[in-house]
């Protein structure tokens, strides 16, 4: 694409893209410059009563909860701060699209939802011959290899019905649910043949020559007995090209290509940063289209028109030197109507961003006119072409490898390729249109949802304490609010001490009746109630302005002090664990396999804890300790006389218990095999009572 609109066959109209300050901007600032005067009346306070502490016990109490608060104020600080594009680009000029599609284990990611996938993006309302879908199969399985094979063979007649009715939903699985249309053509009992058939291969574990059509049993012979998912050789397969593949009425296809890299002990693959660069490269060679999608394997397209949406801002003329991505919103199928677990969210998680391909490989400069004509696979997708691109699945021995590209260092290269790309000087848009651009699974347990924030969180770490740290290069290289946002985000792990100290020890002191806050009615008991009502009332209005609900408000709040217990927790463990050498858990790939009756629950709203995990005996652990020090200290408090002195700590007791209250039934009142399991209950019961203990010796006194 070259600078002049022109080269391109940009014409003169309409703007593509258009922008506007929010209202709500001077309100938002108004209320930040307010709550900075209230923090910093606060840590007065917190300074006064730690300088007139009368023992080491009360300078300790007042210093740890100090401490605490500090944490929430400094984050709370970083936390402030498309149907015109054919009149104005002919569809001939639009730039090569390149589709992504990552996975790793057929049996923990089905390939009938990664089909689902592809289906969809090979439906998008985009010229075939520029558009190339490739999938990265990093656990280098025959069975997602035959999965996509009847994809393609399928595709054929898909593609075409999508057209003729000008369906929206262009994933298979997502039309055929939504719709009880009698088919006559036939394609649904088409989809369920091929349904059935890969579900049983992979039921079956391999796949016999009786699965395959004569001509696709050459390729399946790579899988010899040495052929394992950590040492097998490069494998890639070209299962449709739009120059020769055409569907059942003649129209060209899609390109399809099926990319497994190669793999040894030898070198470190670099997980899905690995797997995206080694695509890059063979991608380059193939198509290299202009724009590149990244996707995970059950993250399908649910609007044929948004790579459209994505053009109108990768295509602006005032916009096309310096942007780098636009990004969609994760958004998923079936999700509860109040998102239990707080899935749903606007930040940048490696699926549904669309990247120029230039922000991978160069800084932001003048564009240079093309060379390159977008169509179609290379050589015709000739044998010599193969070769050529088998050897890029191999990462080339360079350090400029960490500069090009998905970044490297951190287990979550979407984030760390997005601070990156900023500190390099492009920019970025959100774009977030009515109807969901696509739609994912999401984990239906609070162990797998736990799990996959874990991961985040260890990876956050990773690039927070970086060379390129978000706290200082951040801030010179981007800007000051970008900085803070980045820091905000990877220091997400250091909100496990604020919560974890919040729903301690002030506890701990109610049970021994220990004052840690102003009594009630005192000027200064305001202060506080203040900063928590208009901390949590901000969310709330937010939540509500973004046309969300009072009950996905409250639920996401309370899985933002679930996970300060447990995967923030448990993330700063692993992560200081690996930084002083010491073994630590390993990349964990999350589960996309649904149980029956963990989807009947969570179609209740009830949380599934089911398994066996570290997560539930902290949650366990901490609801007990809230629980009989509430009892303990209510009824001190009442004998005493000294209800007014606690009330604070009362309240912040039975606001962690609310939040608390799914953990509560799990353990006591719940019967189905989503419960905590017994032996959770006792463990914690246990740890309870040893912080007791520690709490009788240091604060009985």
């Amino acid at each position: 694409m070259a600078a002049d609109s022109t080269d391109r066959g940009i014409r003169q109209s309409p703007a593509l893209s258009a922008a506007r300050v929010d209202p709500r901007v001077h309100l938002n600032r108004a209320h930040a410059v307010v709550y900075s005067g209230a923090v910093l009346a606060l840590l007065y306070h917190r300074a006064v009563s730690l300088l007139s502490s009368t023992s080491l016990l009360s300078f300790f109490l007042f210093l740890t909860i100090t401490v605490a608060e500090l944490v929430l104020a400094f984050m709370w600080a970083l936390s402030q701060f498309p149907e015109r594009l054919p009149e104005v680009v002919d569809p001939k000029d639009w730039p090569g699209l390149d589709v992504f599609v990552c996975t790793a284990d057929p049996h923990r990611e089905p390939p009938m939802g990664l089909v689902n996938t592809v289906l969809s993006a090979m439906g998008f309302d985009y010229p075939a011959e520029k558009l190339s879908v490739y999938v990265s199969d990093d656990g280098g399985s025959q069975l997602t290899l035959l999965a996509l094979v009847e994809a393609a063979r399928f595709a054929r007649h898909w593609l075409p019905f999508c057209r003729e009715r000008r369906l929206v939903d262009r994933s298979p699985e997502a039309y055929f649910r939504n719709t009880d249309r009698d088919y006559s053509d036939g394609i649904k009992a088409m989809y369920e043949r091929m349904k059935e058939k890969v579900e049983g291969v992979v039921e079956r574990g391999r796949v016999i020559d009786e699965d395959l059509p004569e001509a696709d049993r050459e390729v399946f012979g790579r899988w010899t007995s040495s052929f394992t998912r950590h040492d097998h050789p490069s494998v890639i397969q070209v299962l449709l090209e739009s120059r020769k593949d055409l569907d059942t009425t003649g129209a060209a296809l899609p390109n399809l290509v099926y990319v497994s890299r190669e793999k040894n002990r030898a070198f470190h693959h670099n997980f899905k940063a690995g797997a995206l660069n080694a695509l890059v490269r063979v991608s380059g060679i193939m198509s290299n289209g202009h724009v590149v999608l990244t996707l995970d394997c059950d993250m399908f397209s649910n609007d044929p028109q948004t790579a459209q949406r994505a053009l109108c801002y990768l295509l602006d003329p005032a916009m096309v030197t310096k942007l780098a991505y636009v990004q969609f919103p994760q958004r998923f199928r079936g999700i509860d109507e109040n998102d239990i677990y707080a899935n749903e969210g606007p930040m940048y998680l490696g699926t549904g961003c669309f990247f120029s391909r230039r922000a991978l490989h160069e800084l932001p400069s003048p564009l240079c006119s093309s060379t390159d004509d977008d169509d179609g696979l290379a050589d015709g997708g000739s044998s010599s072409l193969l070769c050529k691109a088998e050897k890029e699945t191999i990462e080339p021995p360079s350090k400029s490898n960490l500069q090009m590209g998905f970044r490297y260092g951190s287990i979550v290269e979407d984030f760390n390729t997005g601070y990156e790309l900023h500190c390099e000087g492009w920019e970025s848009v959100f774009c977030h249109p009515q109807r969901a651009a696509f739609l994912g699974e999401m984990p239906i347990n609070i162990n797998n949802v736990l799990n996959q924030l874990k991961r985040w969180c260890v990876g956050f770490l990773e690039v927070a304490f970086s060379k390129h740290s978000p706290v200082v290069y951040g801030i010179r290289k981007a800007s000051l609010p970008m900085g803070m946002c980045y820091s905000m985000i990877s220091l997400w792990g250091i909100w496990c001490f604020p919560i974890m100290v919040y729903s301690v020890l002030p506890q701990m002191a109610l049970a021994h009746q220990i004052p840690l806050f102003p009594k009630a009615l005192d000027p200064w008991f305001w202060l506080y109630a203040y900063l928590f009502s208009a901390a949590y009332g901000q969310e709330l209005v937010d939540f509500l302005m973004a046309g969300g609900t009072i009950r996905r408000w409250w639920n996401d709040q309370r899985m933002w002090m679930l996970r300060g217990a447990t995967s923030h927790l448990f993330g700063v463990i692993e992560f200081s664990l690996k930084q002083i050498g010491s073994p630590a858990p390993g990349f964990n790939l999350t589960s996309k396999v649904v149980d029956d009756q963990q989807s009947a629950r969570y179609k209740r709203g009830v949380f599934d804890f089911g398994a066996e995990s570290p997560f539930s005996v902290s949650l366990g652990t901490v609801s007990m300790v809230n629980l009989s020090c509430f009892v303990v200290g209510l009824a001190r408090a009442i004998g005493q006389r000294d209800v007014e002195r606690m009330t604070s700590q009362l309240l912040i007791s039975g606001f962690v218990m609310a939040n608390y209250w799914p953990v509560y039934e799990a353990m006591f009142l719940r019967r189905d095999s989503g419960k905590i399991p017994g032996k959770i209950i006792t463990i914690s019961a246990l740890l309870a009572g040893a912080l007791h203990g520690v709490g009788f010796l240091v604060l009985g006194a």
